[in-house]
């Protein structure tokens, strides 16, 4: 496994130590690794919601009509 320094702001070591002070996670790397982990859930899944938006083919709808949706919705 390799290591990796990363420099944090007082606020941020904080975070992360109350994270795993907490007992959720067994120590920094555990926390690290799993907030690494999200990320690539997270990116993996905006990749394939562009790709079904690409497949899905041209809309009818403009521009404007889709944020009315949106915001409706919200």
């Amino acid at each position: 496994m390799a290591t990796m320094n990363i420099s944090l702001t007082d606020t941020m070591k904080e975070w992360v130590e109350s994270q795993t002070n907490s007992g959720r996670y067994g120590n920094v790397s555990d926390y690290m690794r799993d907030l690494i982990r999200r990320d690539q859930d997270h990116r993996h899944a905006i990749v394939e919601a562009l790709i079904e938006g690409e497949n899905s083919g041209e809309s009818s709808l403009s521009v404007s009509d889709i944020w009315q949706q949106v915001q409706q919705e919200n």
